[in-house]
């Protein structure tokens, strides 16, 4: 049973006397949206399924899909704004409870979640019959729709949407504390991903860089088309702290538009090859390049202005917010026309064995020139390296600026950490580690042990709390509540018991090789990710709960620590024996399907990756032994010297 609303006697219906009503733009919006997707569908005809080698599943199904389509994203830009809204935009009372504000925003979420839920469920058959080219009217019985269900994997994406989705339906409604949306919003931009990564850009050559462009791209559109659904509806009601409202939408909306702008022009480079912008696909991301231009060129610049010259803020927030919503509207409606268009390069027929596993080509043997020269940014993880490095950067600089100190060991640490994770997934490690084991057990070692422990040791979480100012009284959190939000979450704290880290951190090597799991994870490159993101984030887990140097949730005894480094030198040594002992090739099929201009024995390759996983694992665990005992050592130190202190205290109060 749900709490009873808070409530609230600032709310009221309507807009502020004298603004013109934002529902207007948005009407027009919507019904330019949905007139866009009807008109590029049919306008497609019936070459698009020709070309792709099934019939046309006719009329009902086609606009069927994409207007699906269209629901599923409206619906989902405005669960994911709602819950930011609540979470990054509202005051949380005393207890951690939500305001009335945030108890809004997470309402409208969770109504809007359950809308993605039931237009995701549908699309699990509506795609599924338009893919097989087969009408729905037909006749699609159960059975079949299992049977498309297990061949195809858009419905199995839209399926596992929609079940993130009716979840978040769910824990809206009855959820209450300011924590737990922080976890609902993260789920919420997860629940957006599965049918960008079984879609047109996971496929051919260079659907490395197609997919993840394509997934900031999704994020961002509903971040900001989101939170203008948020925003609007706050200033509607004439909720608490609009200028704060209006400030954080601002760069918010400016951020968005940055990735829209980058990631647009990544996915597109690589899904339109040159000589081919005239075409239908092509002519689609011209128009909406030319919509993003006018949104950003326009709305981001005007609003500062606007918002500060109005001497009513919700009559500011409101002026440019039906004009802005009806152009994202619009280019939402040209995003379904580009859904429903394959673009040129999935056509390419030249495509190799390599270029459909991992995107690309490898055609010279992986040697220390190539390790070192053959690079291929990777945009999500090499994005973060970067990203990391300059925050930290800054905050260095806030430090100094107000006349403190901060340790350069510490900074050379966390740069040098960001230097590995950039290392590890863009260089020619990260190149050539999905093609031969011992590179990617080079690869796993900096991005599980080498790199974790030196951004550990940099301890961000205190350069966070010292750098970041705190949030003024009756406002909403900033980042440094937000970070303690996390850390020192009931969830960080469960997660950070050494014990747990440690099965995490080793568990993995015994699921993952042995199993048959890798071989599964290396031929999808978003599975690849996840893989790479748990091997840097179980890595950081365990030295972050054992090293001890950084803020944590929970303080761990220094003799536990010991015992939990100790206990896990024999595993690692272990899985290192085990691998080494194995009479097949790890992923066998996997690597000889790459079929690559050049030979490597496997078993050879994995006896290599077996020694380096074993060697590699070992030092860093030395390593720690070395930090603990020293830390062991002078803490004992400390102890002595207050003995000795007291100790000299009580003789000289004797003699007085």
């Amino acid at each position: 049973m749900s709490d009873p609303a808070p409530t609230s006697n600032r709310a009221e219906d309507g807009a502020p006397p004298g603004v013109p009503g934002v529902r207007p733009w948005g009407l027009v919006g919507t019904a330019l949206a949905v007139a866009l997707t009807v008109v590029l569908v049919l306008g497609a005809g019936s070459d698009v399924y020709a070309v792709l080698g099934y019939p046309d599943p006719g009329a009902p199904t086609k606009l069927g899909v994409n207007l699906l389509r269209l629901v599923f994203d409206l619906a989902g830009a405005g669960c994911l704004g709602g819950l930011v809204f609540a979470a990054l935009f509202t005051v949380p009372q005393r207890g951690g409870m939500v305001s009335p504000d945030g108890y809004a925003a997470l309402r409208t979420a969770g109504t809007a979640a359950w809308l993605w839920g039931a237009a995701g469920l549908l699309l699990s058959v509506f795609d599924a019959a338009d893919s097989a080219g087969q009408a729905v009217t037909d006749g699609l019985t159960l059975d079949g729709w299992l049977g498309l269900l297990r061949a195809l994997d858009a419905p199995k994406a839209w399926l596992l949407s929609a079940s993130l989705a009716l979840v978040l339906g769910v824990a809206c409604r009855s959820t209450l504390r300011w924590r737990t949306t922080l976890a609902l919003t993260v789920l919420a931009g997860l629940a957006l991903l599965p049918p960008v990564l079984v879609g047109h850009a996971a496929t051919n050559g260079g659907h490395d860089f197609a997919s993840d462009a394509m997934s900031f791209h999704v994020v961002a559109a509903a971040l900001w088309l989101g939170t203008l659904f948020a925003v609007i509806a706050h200033a509607r009601r004439r909720g608490s702290n609009p200028e704060i409202v209006a400030r954080r939408y601002r760069r918010l909306a400016a951020t968005c538009w940055v990735v829209l702008a980058v990631s647009g022009v990544i996915g597109s480079l690589v899904l339109v090859p040159p000589g081919r912008w005239l075409g239908e696909y092509g002519s689609l991301v011209l128009y909406k390049v030319g919509l993003l231009l006018l949104v950003g060129l326009v709305s981001v610049p005007l609003r500062r202005r606007v918002t500060r010259s109005a001497p009513d803020r919700f009559r500011g927030m409101l002026r440019l917010a039906g004009a802005e919503l009806a152009l994202l509207l619009v280019t939402l409606g040209i995003s379904m026309g580009m859904a429903h268009v394959p673009p040129p390069n999935l056509l390419d027929r030249d495509a190799t064995a390599s270029d459909l596993l991992i995107g690309y080509n490898l055609p010279d043997f992986p040697n220390a020139w190539q390790l070192v020269t053959q690079w291929r940014f990777d945009l999500l993880l090499g994005t973060a390296a970067v990203v990391l490095a300059m925050l930290y950067a800054l905050g260095v600089r806030r430090l100094r600026a107000h006349g403190q100190r901060w340790p350069v060991g510490r900074t050379v640490s966390w740069l040098a950490g960001c230097l590995v994770l950039l290392v590890a997934t863009s260089s020619g490690v990260g190149s050539y580690a999905p093609a031969t084991f011992g590179v990617h057990m080079t690869a796993h070692l900096l991005l599980n042990m080498l790199g974790p422990a030196l951004l550990v040791l940099g301890t961000p979480v205190n350069l966070c709390l010292r750098a970041l100012p705190r949030a003024g009284r009756g406002e909403p959190y900033g980042p440094r509540e937000w970070l303690l939000g996390v850390v020192d979450s009931p969830v960080a704290r469960w997660l950070s018991h050494p014990v747990l880290a440690s099965l995490l951190l080793v568990g993995s090597l015994y699921a993952l090789y042995p199993t048959g799991l890798f071989q599964l994870v290396m031929q999808e490159h978003w599975a690849h990710t996840i893989m790479n993101v748990y091997f840097l984030g179980s890595g950081w887990l365990w030295f972050w709960s054992v090293l001890g140097v950084d803020r944590t949730p929970r303080r761990v005894p220094q003799l536990a620590r010991l015992g939990v480094t100790l206990g896990m030198m024999p595993a690692l040594a272990f899985f290192g024996v085990l691998v080494l002992s194995m009479s097949e090739p790890i992923a066998e099929n996997y690597y000889r399907t790459l079929d690559l201009p050049w030979s490597v024995d496997l078993m050879t390759a994995q006896q290599a990756g077996a020694l380096i996983g074993w060697l590699g694992g070992e030092v860093p665990m030395l390593l720690v032994l070395i930090v603990l005992l020293r830390q062991w050592h002078r803490e004992e130190g400390d102890d002595d010297d207050a003995d000795y202190e007291g100790m000299f205290a009580r003789l000289e109060s004797t003699r007085s």
